[in-house]
């Protein structure tokens, strides 16, 4: 499998990754006037516009950071795609008015559409998870917390004043716990079919 060549626009993703605050406020000074346009056209305002925004971006630097995220297209028309589709979710929930959006007001080709459904799919895991580990007991949490991360077991074991063999085993009764969760939640069920 040939793996895609970066866009330039990955220099956002970077900037992100890096909280440089020159890269944050271009973002912010390029692509957040239309998203606001957007959302005061569907029922919102400005402050739900940037709330909308702070949470696309810090979801996008999740992303980035946990699975090394390669912008294959323009980050205009992704950062507008994944903001109407939270933007969407958001209406779905609170309201019965249809949404509008002009033919022209962003150019969206497949790549922006398969890396906004992509970054869409890990959102929803991503909520699901969070939930289901806020659920799991504080010895649990702790013991996990701790073994993301610090990646030798014996110092998690040391950390914790309990024996190596005991911290392994419940390590794995939490995970086995958390899956669990995480598989009987009716959020499970969408998101392996892919809604």
């Amino acid at each position: 499998m040939t793996k895609k060549k970066p866009h330039s626009d990955q220099r956002y993703i970077h900037g992100l990754l890096n909280n440089d605050h020159r890269v944050v406020a271009e973002i912010y000074e390029k692509f957040a006037p239309k998203i606001r346009g957007y959302v005061r056209k569907n029922s919102g305002d400005d402050e739900a516009a940037n709330d909308l925004i702070q949470e696309t971006l810090l979801t996008i630097y999740h992303q980035g950071k946990e699975k090394e995220f390669v912008l294959t297209c323009p980050f205009d028309a992704y950062f507008f795609l994944l903001c109407k589709r939270r933007w969407l979710n958001t209406l779905k929930k609170t309201t019965s008015r249809e949404v509008t959006m002009p033919e022209d007001f962003v150019s969206v080709d497949e790549e922006s559409i398969r890396l906004a459904e992509e970054t869409a799919m890990y959102m929803n895991r991503k909520k699901l998870y969070d939930e289901m580990f806020e659920k799991l007991g504080d010895s649990c949490k702790e013991l996990l917390k701790l073994s993301f991360a610090i990646k030798s077991m014996e110092e998690v074991a040391n950390k914790l004043g309990k024996s190596y063999g005991y911290v392994r085993k419940r390590k794995s009764i939490c995970i086995g716990r958390l899956t669990k969760m995480i598989q009987e939640s009716p959020m499970y069920k969408k998101i392996k079919e892919g809604l």
